[in-house]
């Protein structure tokens, strides 16, 4: 039997969270109020880098991380999620991946996260494969670049289309979720397409073609 997969995208589309969201929390955690202040002052440029191209934002954003230590980084796993992830995850998001499963698809989170940030997150889900961004290390310590592929736009799909390949899976059969129009590629590679909490713009595409709108933020629905 042909293999189905269902990637979900992660902020905004299962958790009410965003790569700045968890990066805020570690600086936090670690005491840096330099680099808080640098995350505030460069806010303007990140909103720029955001409306031009989300694999440009990722370039410069994950700069940042430069000089943080990889072993602190993956010891602080538990307490984003506990923290961050877990207080913002919607009513309905779980049960939706569950809902997936139990018809025969493996799970997929395609993320632009960094992988060390994912590993509880991906435990309570239950998802079967992960695809997110790395960061390159040197003696231990993040240089601030992301390790290639980077996961964004149309490398999000060339991703997808890889697993695809690995695990005999037909993309035209599988599904994917996301909430952000700069995942237009990452809906239009597969059969069954849906929209979560969608903008206006990415709303009126999802209606035009006839895609599920779905909302995960009421519990009762």
């Amino acid at each position: 039997m042909t293999r189905r997969l269902a990637f979900y995208d992660l902020d905004g589309t299962l958790v009410s969270s965003n790569v700045v969201t968890q990066y805020a929390w570690y600086v936090r955690r670690l005491g840096s109020y330099s680099r808080l202040a640098k995350l505030a002052l460069s806010a303007p440029v990140l909103l720029g880098f955001e409306l031009y191209s989300r694999r440009a934002f990722n370039v410069f954003f994950y700069r940042f991380y430069r000089g943080l230590r990889r072993d602190w980084l993956e010891a602080q796993a538990e307490g984003l999620f506990e923290e961050v992830f877990r207080p913002n995850l919607y009513p309905r998001s779980s049960g939706l991946v569950a809902a997936d499963k139990g018809q025969g698809f493996e799970t997929v989170l395609v993320t632009g996260s960094l992988d060390f940030a994912l590993g509880p997150l991906v435990a309570f889900f239950g998802f079967d494969h992960v695809i997110a961004n790395r960061l390159v290390f040197r003696k231990g310590v993040a240089t601030g670049e992301i390790a290639p592929p980077l996961i964004a736009e149309n490398e999000k799909v060339a991703a997808m289309k890889r697993l695809c390949a690995t695990r005999n899976a037909d993309i035209a059969q599988s599904k994917a979720y996301s909430d952000s129009l700069s995942d237009l590629p990452m809906l239009e590679a597969v059969g069954r397409p849906a929209v979560v909490h969608p903008g206006r713009r990415l709303r009126r595409v999802a209606s035009r073609r006839g895609w599920p709108i779905l909302d995960l933020k009421s519990a009762d629905r």
